[in-house]
């Protein structure tokens, strides 16, 4: 097989979008008017998991509606934007995609099944291998022990990934999110908790597939939060203002530059790829090189090693790492690859 190499133009190219947050902080609104700016002519499908809620705009927004109920298996979720596609979809809203993570027949309610394992019909309490050799002659499909459970369901959401990856539609993801939280014992002895900031329910690796993503708060619908977990490389700044809703003119910025037109709106100032920093500049720039190192520590520990220690900082800290944040992205997903369940591979060679 050989190659043809031509010059590298930006044109056409693919856009996954991610919008994150709890309910009532404005995602399904701000998927729809970012719809319409990257798709004027209104071809956006919208695949609805919810219970068909999307229809509560249908009086303010054209789009095709497709209600999906489960099971949210992942190769259903392909199925669906191929069939979006096909109606000639420019755009393809999800919402919520967080069911193909932990909806009903979604990875996590596929992994637990597997584990559970699903008895013979008539037998209501079905031997394990510690209590007979033959045990597993009261199963319909044996139980199977943790990580191998988790073999089948990564696969298919793998799959599901590449497929997602080759489409040439614009996806945009509505996003669940919960609140995490840190039990700590304070300096007086008693208990409190700690918030650590907004994180999305879906698969770990998900969001560092985004071309864009941002968290929403309901204290304030629709406005992107800055300093929650976000992903916005440095072309795509200046189409997203901090303090303004994700509206219409944001995906019109954004279609445009996967025209490849020049873009209308540009960063304030550019991010350079790398720090500098200078032996002469005292405590501050040792102690900024001290937080890329730690940074860079953690990138390589893997993705969710990273956003834990994400948020708890600051947001000066956070500033500071945004001249790096594509760097540690890719140390992330280098580790993810590096160790992505390990368990699978010894079920392979076992």
């Amino acid at each position: 097989m050989s190659f043809t190499f031509a010059p590298a133009v930006r044109e056409q190219v693919s856009l996954l979008i991610a919008l994150a947050g709890a309910s009532g902080s404005g995602k399904t609104k701000s998927a729809l008017r970012l719809a319409e700016g990257i798709s004027p002519s209104g071809k956006i499908a919208f695949i609805d998991t919810e219970a068909r809620r999307g229809l509560h705009y249908a009086d303010q927004h054209r789009f095709l509606h497709a209600d999906m109920r489960p099971p949210f298996h992942p190769d259903r979720f392909v199925e669906g934007i191929r069939a979006a596609e096909e109606a000639g979809a420019e755009v393809v809203i999800l919402d919520s995609f967080s069911h193909e993570y932990d909806g009903e027949g979604g990875i996590v309610d596929w992994a637990d099944r597997l584990a559970e394992g699903t008895p013979k019909p008539g037998i209501t309490e079905p031997r394990t291998k510690k209590q007979s050799n033959d045990w597993w002659k009261d199963w319909l499909e044996k139980p199977v022990e943790s990580p191998g459970n988790w073999k089948e369901p990564k696969k298919s959401h793998k799959k599901m990934m590449g497929a997602l990856l080759q489409c040439r539609a614009t996806l945009i993801f509505c996003l669940r999110a919960d609140e995490k939280i840190e039990i700590i014992r304070g300096e007086d002895g008693r208990t409190q908790v700690r918030p650590l900031g907004w994180t999305p329910i879906c698969e770990k690796r998900f969001m560092y597939e985004m071309t864009a993503s941002f968290t929403l708060s309901p204290a304030s619908p629709g406005k992107p939060q800055f300093d929650l977990p976000h992903k916005l490389q440095e072309q795509h700044r200046g189409f997203f203002p901090k303090g303004r809703f994700i509206d219409e003119e944001c995906g019109r910025a954004l279609a445009a530059w996967a025209r490849g037109d020049k873009p209308a709106a540009q960063p304030s100032a550019p991010i350079p790829d790398k720090p500098t920093l200078r032996p002469d500049q005292g405590s501050t720039a040792t102690e900024e090189r001290a937080l890329f190192v730690r940074a860079r520590e953690k990138a390589r520990a893997g993705s969710e090693a990273l956003r834990d220690w994400w948020d708890r900082l600051n947001q000066r800290q956070r500033d500071e790492l945004a001249a790096i944040q594509p760097e540690l992205d890719r140390l992330a997903d280098d580790a993810d690859t590096r160790d992505d369940f390990p368990g699978e591979r010894s079920i392979e060679a076992a």
